[in-house]
């Protein structure tokens, strides 16, 4: 991992904790242009908005109504989490170039597993499945695994209380 790739997977985390602070699971993603500057940023509020507001559709859609396709396609998204099915959809059809995640599918899924979480109501796939034309990389260090996967179970525990 690059010294930038750690710094915007560190704003990723920062924006999946204020998402846990707000009550909802804890994703955060940013967008980043071909000069490295972060255009945008977004965090998971699917329980203040609706179980659609995933933050990778979100930048998905500021990405279309904000930037030419050439930007688009320069553009690297980083995201706490490989996408969901929906998420790569949205990720596809924007046109967004590089898809960089910190955890994989499996890997939350196994976290699912090990809290007695309820499956989710969909099969998480690999991005590579769904995504065809866009360059996907996990970069993590395993301090940075060991604080989302806290984070997630600390929004297992506040849903079981709630």
């Amino acid at each position: 991992m690059t010294a930038k790739e750690e710094r915007y997977m560190k704003q990723c985390l920062e924006l999946a904790r204020a998402s846990l602070d707000a009550g909802d699971e804890p994703f955060g993603s940013i967008l980043v242009n071909a000069e490295g500057k972060v255009i945008a940023t977004e965090r998971n509020r699917v329980n203040e908005v609706n179980a659609l507001f995933h933050p990778e559709i979100e930048l998905a859609r500021w990405a279309l109504q904000n930037l030419s396709q050439q930007e688009r396609e320069e553009s690297t998204m980083y995201t706490t989490g490989e996408h969901c099915p929906m998420c790569a959809a949205a990720h596809g059809w924007s046109g967004i170039g590089t898809l960089v995640y910190l955890a994989s599918g499996k890997q939350l899924q196994q976290w699912y597993t090990e809290m007695g979480h309820e499956p989710a109501p969909i099969a998480f796939l690999p991005v590579q499945e769904i995504l065809k034309h866009v360059e996907v990389k996990t970069v993590s260090t395993p301090e940075m695994l060991k604080e989302i996967k806290e984070m997630h179970w600390l929004s297992f525990k506040k849903s079981q209380h709630s």
